[in-house]
C-alpha cells in the first residue's frame, strides 16, 4: 500500500510503502514524455506519514521512528531511537519540523542532517489526531476526533518578552494557542 504523498525533489520522486519499503525513482523527459527509474531503496517502510525535504534529506516517520534520509542517493543519515507511534503528520518551516502523532502530540524538531533533535513536544488534543497538520499563513491547525484548534507558529522572539534574553529562549520557534 502506498498511503503517503510522494514527494518530488528536483528530479527524484520519494515514496514509501506500508508493508514494504521505501523508493525514489529519478524522473526525466524523453522523446515527448517521460522515463522513469528505480534510483535506490531502503529497507523501511512508511505508513500514512508524507516527509519533509529540507536541504536534500528527507525527514520521515518510517517503521515508528524518525529518520533522515538523503533523497537523492538513499543514504540514510539517522534513525532515532526512540519509537514514536503510527503516525505522524509533518510540516516545515525554515529549519523547524512540527509533527503530529495519532495520540495529539506535537513534536517540534530541527532539521538537521547529523542527529535527532527533539526540541519540544506538548500534547494538543484529548483522543485521536489521524488528520494531516494544516497550516495557512503562520496559523497551524490540528483536528482531534472531537476538536478543531488554531495555533500561531511564528518566530520565538515575537512571543518572548523583552526581558527575557533571547539566549535563554528554546530554540527560534514555537507555538501560541489562538483558540
Amino acid at each position: 500500500m502506498n498511503i503517503l504523498t510522494p514527494v518530488v525533489h528536483r528530479d527524484t520522486l520519494f515514496t514509501s510503502t506500508y508493508g514494504g519499503k521505501t523508493i525514489a525513482f529519478k524522473v526525466a523527459q524523453a522523446e515527448g514524455g517521460f522515463t522513469v527509474t528505480r534510483s535506490w531503496t531502503h529497507k523501511a517502510q512508511g505508513y500514512l506519514s508524507t516527509p519533509v525535504v529540507i536541504g536534500g534529506v528527507a525527514y520521515h516517520h518510517l517503521s515508528q521512528r524518525v529518520m533522515a534520509i538523503e533523497v537523492e542517493t538513499g543514504r540514510e543519515r539517522w534513525t532515532s531511537d526512540q519509537s514514536f507511534g503510527k503516525y505522524w503528520s509533518l510540516i516545515a518551516q525554515g529549519d523547524r519540523i512540527l509533527a503530529l502523532d495519532q495520540r495529539g502530540v506535537l513534536y517540534l524538531l530541527r532539521a538537521n542532517p547529523e542527529k535527532c533533535e527533539l526540541l519540544d513536544q506538548r500534547t494538543l488534543a484529548e483522543g485521536e489526531t489521524w488528520a494531516h497538520l494544516a497550516v495557512a499563513g503562520d496559523q497551524v491547525f490540528v483536528r482531534g476526533l472531537n476538536s478543531l484548534a488554531a495555533y500561531s507558529w511564528r518566530p520565538l522572539r515575537e512571543l518572548v518578552p523583552a526581558s527575557i534574553p533571547q539566549s535563554q529562549a528554546a530554540a527560534s520557534g514555537a507555538l501560541s494557542d489562538s483558540r
